[in-house]
């Protein structure tokens, strides 16, 4: 009897050690779906959905080409490739600051789709957002990466080259590739497809370039677009042996600041300078004045434009002839003006519209007879001296460049 009391002591406890360890296997289960489920949803992979998230999709060699690299391309079309060369486009993906501001990191992967737009040039293919996240990409190496293709920045394949095709504007039967006729994609819209990228990325990185929006909504989005100013028109061959047929300028100039010391970009200025002339003589009496008015006469956008920290300086001073000092000075500035941290927002802006004329003076009361000159001096900046030096720029980046200089000398009795 004891025995068999003793046996169902045994089997009752075995039975609740079944349960315990039923109920143990069942938490530890729940809880690894749990934790799963929840590492899944801090870990959700969203698409790609606007288009400066992406990249240009892989470009094939078109039938009949060695490569699409702009270098090869300029084996036919020579002279073509050395104005690009001459171009900012060229410097695309090159320029110090650029490689500067994506080292930062508060620069997301995204800003290399402008500057490197097609996947031929990207070492990382990004296929998605962790969690939305732009800071947190999600990447798989690229085997197609062509590094030299990468030092091009914006080359001839970013515009002349989709799905196996050349595109031009014109039939041709004599072109050793096959050719794509598409004057619309070779239009403006491709254009403001880089030069009109404006969102608020996070609260402290704000893309604000808006010169697609400003040529639209200025005098001449009727008339004129970014080709008619930045791709003069001639006639030409194409390449050595072809007739002579209509063509573009392809080193789209700009400002004309140079991207390294000693370069000479193609300079296309928006703006007009009238300056005062001076009477030769004054009375000790008189009080002289002296002003020059800017005009953006030429520009289908707002002067400056693009950067957000492109400003011009007008500078106006009296100096006493005799000795070169000072007796008075003024400067003028005319661009944006932003705070960039903790929350990126404008502070000002007086850039000038389409058209608009501005004036600068400056007055002098003579302290005695003698000579007076004023010297009058206009200059374009990409950046303040400050924020070069912030970006570790040497002086073997220009910052600035002269675009007017005046003077005028006076004599008081």
């Amino acid at each position: 009897m004891v025995a068999f009391t003793s046996l169902v002591k045994y089997l009752i406890l075995q039975g609740q050690k079944t349960i315990i360890l039923k109920r143990i296997t069942r938490w530890f289960t729940v809880t690894l779906v749990l934790g799963l489920a929840l590492a899944s949803c801090g870990n959700r992979i969203e698409p790609l959905e606007d288009n400066w998230e992406s990249a240009v999709p892989f470009q094939p060699i078109p039938q009949g080409l060695v490569s699409i690299r702009s270098a090869d391309c300029g084996v036919c079309h020579q002279e073509i490739y050395q104005e690009w060369l001459k171009s900012t486009h060229a410097h695309a993906w090159t320029d110090l600051q650029f490689q500067s501001e994506i080292k930062k990191e508060s620069s997301p992967y995204l800003c290399i789709n402008c500057h490197i737009p097609l996947e031929n040039q990207q070492e990382y293919l990004v296929t998605g957002l962790k969690n939305g996240d732009i800071y947190q990409p999600v990447k798989e190496k690229n085997p197609q990466f062509d590094a030299a293709m990468q030092q091009e920045g914006i080359g001839c394949a970013t515009c002349h080259v989709r799905d196996g095709n050349i595109i031009g504007t014109q039939v041709t039967n004599n072109a050793p590739h096959p050719v794509r006729v598409d004057s619309s994609f070779l239009s403006e819209q491709l254009c403001i497809t880089c030069h009109n990228a404006n969102a608020v990325v996070t609260p402290e990185l704000v893309c604000t370039f808006q010169t697609g929006e400003e040529w639209k909504a200025g005098p001449y989005a009727q008339t004129q677009t970014c080709i008619t100013c930045h791709m003069d028109t001639l006639e030409r061959a194409w390449m050595a042996g072809m007739p002579e047929r209509l063509s573009h300028r392809h080193w789209f100039p700009g400002s004309g600041i140079p991207k390294r010391k000693g370069e000479q970009p193609v300079a296309l200025e928006g703006l007009n300078f009238t300056p005062d002339t001076l009477p030769s003589t004054y009375s000790d009496a008189d009080s002289i004045r002296y002003s020059i008015t800017l005009t953006n006469a030429h520009a289908g956008h707002r002067l400056p434009t693009g950067d957000p920290e492109r400003y011009y300086l007008i500078d106006l001073t009296w100096l006493n002839a005799a000795n070169s000092d000072t007796l008075s000075h003024r400067r003028f500035r005319i661009g944006e003006v932003w705070e960039w941290y903790p929350v990126a927002k404008k502070i000002s802006d007086n850039n000038l519209n389409p058209l608009e004329s501005r004036t600068f003076s400056i007055a002098l009361l003579p302290p005695a007879e003698g000579t007076y000159t004023l010297h009058a001096k206009v200059t374009k900046h990409r950046m303040t001296e400050e924020t070069a030096a912030y970006h570790h720029l040497t002086g073997d980046y220009p910052t600035y460049i002269t675009v007017f200089t005046g003077g005028q000398t006076v004599t008081v009795k």
